[in-house]
């Protein structure tokens, strides 16, 4: 039975995955056959995507720089009732606790962009390491201790990377569907490209920082429309916990 989907990275290759790379980039998705796979230290693996066998999928946020399109996000989220999980970066979250403050008043879930967005793959190992000790450090000055959710800037990572990550503790976040809101494509189009694209256990990228002016409006349509087709909506913590729970079942 095949629940969860990671992305393998070969040693010899750099993965990049990112809206605006296009011929250069290598994608790699290995379906896994293990409910367990993203919790297996025998090779780094990124979650990419939940349990296909349940209509359960997540809807996340990146946010790296801006203070305009949060409070309108949140807004739609609260009136759909939607819990979502939000990635900051921390030195965003340094320039405006009073936002994340808003984020986890309305129950949502926070992971980490590192500290700077920069891309991991020009940077060195010590110097990731040493983004991601400060991105802890403020957050724990915050008041948000032990974030263990980890999305890679520009979702760009490889093999040592992930590596590095599993080794201070974190969880690296992929997704599998992406409107590009980011890039202000037309309301209808982010609508229609998250409806067609959206299947059971996958995780949405969508955008909060001030460069995504149309994601608020196309939330209005895209949650009733995400439950009316059966999805539920859940945290990337509430699908991990789903494996947990069903591999205790099966050991």
């Amino acid at each position: 039975m095949n629940h969860f989907y990671t992305i393998r990275l070969n040693r010899k290759k750099i993965l990049l995955i990112t809206a605006i790379v296009f011929a250069a980039a290598i994608l790699i998705w290995t379906q896994t056959s293990s409910i367990m796979a993203i919790f297996t230290k025998d090779e780094p693996a990124a979650l990419s995507k939940g349990n296909e066998d349940l209509e359960d999928v997540a809807v996340t946020f990146n946010i790296s720089w801006g203070e305009e399109k949060v409070e309108s996000i949140l807004e739609v989220l609260e009136n759909e009732d939607v819990q979502a999980t939000f990635f900051v970066s921390g030195e965003w979250a340094e320039r405006h606790p009073d936002l994340l403050e808003a984020i986890s008043e309305g129950a949502h879930e926070i992971g980490l962009l590192g500290y700077r967005y920069k891309s991991y793959l020009d940077q060195e190992p010590e110097q990731i390491r040493k983004d991601l000790i400060k991105a802890q450090e403020v957050m724990n000055k915050l008041g948000y201790e032990d974030i263990q959710l980890l999305r890679t800037p520009h979702g760009h990572l490889n093999e040592e990377i992930i590596e590095l990550a599993e080794g201070m503790q974190f969880q690296v976040v992929h997704w599998n569907v992406n409107p590009d809101d980011w890039e202000n494509p037309g309301v209808e189009v982010i609508i229609d490209e998250v409806m067609k694209q959206t299947e059971n256990g996958d995780i949405i990228l969508l955008h909060a920082s001030d460069s995504a002016k149309q994601t608020a409006e196309a939330l209005e349509t895209v949650l009733p429309g995400l439950k009316n087709k059966g999805f539920g909506l859940i945290t990337i913590s509430e699908m991990i916990n789903q494996a947990k729970a069903d591999a205790e079942l099966i050991d």
